[in-house]
This record gives structure tokens, sequence and C-alpha cells, in this order.
């Protein structure tokens, strides 16, 4: 029944006018999504809540992870306090509806940007930048000798429905002439759980999610993740299609979290750092960067000093890898292709100017 009202919901919000309007003062575009979160003094933020490293609930209930830290960045940009956020835990078919409904305000929630999901004959989504490239990847037990695609030919593999990994799984196979029975679920619990149980020999999905996942099994140690990639997953917060002003605000907030990393501006130096920019009118990128002069937050409708706020309630872009996903937490990712440009990695962000 909840599924059925989402889907309802889904297709009348696609009907509905943008929510957009022009500001009372002719000064451009007004969000209305951004006028309703402020006026709720909340930001409803869809995240799977089972992810380890990316978003995940605490035994105190607390949320925690590299999604859960976009949410708050956000939060902390538009209201002042990161603390501001309602979690909805959303698994891969309820997601794309219940933002399209307006269940949610934004989906931070391990989703790969793809053109039907960004399309307006698609989903109809409005993408921001991505904050973890990643690919696909099979993980199967180590006790199985199976060391490569090839030898799952004629086995069954376990798969998530509703995602990019069930048509990417089917694409590769196909490619390489080895048949499957792909096993089915509507959730990720239960398609790890049907694994664990060895109904299936192998199971696929994100490779950033099997090592999270592989972190709560009894035994961590006895499941490998095969060599090959199998497909392109650029994970990406999504707002709905027709909101250009609230997408900006998302967008910005992210590119600022990613500009702070490449100036070197962290959680702990955030203060002298605005300190500086403010004593010294020469360091005029830094002073707009930082909300001291200019006008870039007004332009979003967002506080001057937006990106303080965002850096202060949860660090720089590096920060946030490092604490849920990198070297300093259980999953022990390499940054790889998450580094800075300036590093090698595909992290970016375009000039506040």
């Amino acid at each position: 029944m909840k599924r059925a009202f989402r889907t309802a919901a889904w297709a009348l919000a696609l009907l509905a006018t943008p929510l957009v309007g022009c500001a009372p003062d002719g000064g451009g575009i007004q969000s209305l999504k951004l006028a309703g979160i402020k006026g709720r003094g909340t930001l409803i933020c869809g995240v799977d809540g089972k992810l380890p490293g990316f978003s995940f609930v605490n035994p105190d209930g607390s949320y925690s992870g590299l999604d859960v830290d976009i949410c708050k960045a956000v939060a902390a940009a538009a209201l002042g306090d990161p603390t501001k956020v309602d979690f909805r835990d959303l698994n891969s078919s309820e997601r794309f509806a219940a933002l399209a409904s307006g269940e949610i305000d934004l989906l931070s929630r391990n989703t790969t940007l793809t053109l039907s999901r960004d399309a307006s004959g698609g989903n109809g989504l409005s993408f921001a930048p991505t904050v973890f490239f990643d690919g696909q990847g099979v993980m199967a037990p180590k006790a199985s000798g199976i060391t490569s695609l090839r030898g799952l030919a004629g086995k069954p593999i376990c798969v998530e429905s509703g995602t990019t990994t069930e048509l990417n799984l089917a694409d590769r196979m196909r490619e390489i002439k080895a048949p499957y029975t792909p096993l089915k679920f509507q959730t990720g619990d239960q398609t790890y759980a049907a694994y664990l149980q060895g109904r299936c020999v192998a199971v696929t999905s994100d490779r950033s999610q099997l090592a999270a996942k592989r972190t709560s099994f009894p035994d961590p140690a006895a499941h490998v993740l095969l060599p090959e990639v199998l497909s392109k997953e650029p994970l990406t917060p999504a707002t709905v299609n027709g909101d250009p002003g609230w997408a900006d605000a998302v967008r910005w907030t992210i590119f600022g979290l990613m500009q702070a990393e490449e100036l070197g501006i962290t959680q702990a130096n955030i203060d002298v750092k605005l300190a500086e920019a403010t004593a010294n009118a020469n360091q005029a990128d830094l002073r707009r960067f930082l909300g001291v002069e200019g006008e870039f937050g007004k332009q979003l409708g967002l506080p001057a000093d937006f990106v303080v706020q965002a850096v202060k309630a949860v660090g720089n872009y590096g920060e946030i890898f490092e604490r849920n996903v990198g070297q300093g937490s259980k999953l022990k990712l390499e940054r790889g292709l998450n580094r800075q440009w300036t590093q090698g990695g595909l992290i970016y962000a375009p000039p506040f100017r």
C-alpha cells in the first residue's frame, strides 16, 4: 500500500508545475522548495540507512556516513544547523518516487547518475556533483575458488532489482558469453541475506557497497571481491527536476566542500581562515568564497557564509571521505578517482566567481 501510494504521488508530481517562481524583487528565480525547507526548519533527506560508511543507523539512533554528512552540510548551509535533518530510510525501489512526490527534499543515497535518470523523459532528476566515483563489482566466498567472472558461468548470482547493477551484470555476462541465473531481490537486506545463506554463489553491487556490507558479515575475510570492474558508477545526490534554485543551492554547497579541501580549509582551521580573510582585503578570492564579500550566497538563496557553515559542520570533502570510508574508517578504501584533480583524481570544483 505504501509503495502504491508513492507511485501515484510520483505520477501526480510529474504533472505538477515547476516549483519555482519569480522573486518579488525581480532578482531572478526563487526556490519554493528552499522556502519550504526554511519555513519547516528541517531538511528531509532520503538515505539508505543500512550501508556502513555511507549511511548507517548507529546503536544510539544517530546516523553516520558519507551520504549522511552531505545531508548535514546542506542543512548547515540552508538552515545554519547540521542537526536539522530528518532522515528517511529508502530502498532502491522507493527512492525516486519519494523524491518526485515531495516526501523528501534531497536524495543522498548511493545513487548512480545515468542519462535515463537525469532526462526529463526518464526519472527527471536534477543531479548534484558526484560525491563518490565507483564501479560495479562482484563478491564471492573465498572458499568457492572463483577468481573471475568466467568462473560464474552457469551459476546463480544475487542482485538487487531496480538498480543499474542488474543491467550491467546482464550486459557483461552476455559480453563474455557466460550464461548465469540472476536471483533478484527488492532490498539490499534480502540480497545479502540470500548470499550468506548460500542461495547464490556470488553477489553484485557497487564495489564500495560490497566492501561496506562485508564489514558486517560474520567472517569478512572469507569473502573476496573479484578483480573485474563492470561499469562506471558515479554516486551522486539528487533533487527533483523543476526547481533549479534548490538544485543550485545543493550543487554549490557540495562544490564548496570540494573547494575547501583544495584550498586547505578544514573543520579545525575554518575560523582562522575566516579571520584572515576578514582582516585582509587583498584576499579577494578567499573573501568571496567564505562570504566576507560578494553576493554568492544571495544568488543561491543561502546565507553569505553558507560554505563556512557547511565546513564547520562536517569538514571539507577529504575529511568526510577519510572519516567515513577512507583509511580512518573500517572500510579503509583508497581514494583513487576520488582524489582532488590536482592529485590525479576527479574531484573538481568550478570557480567560485
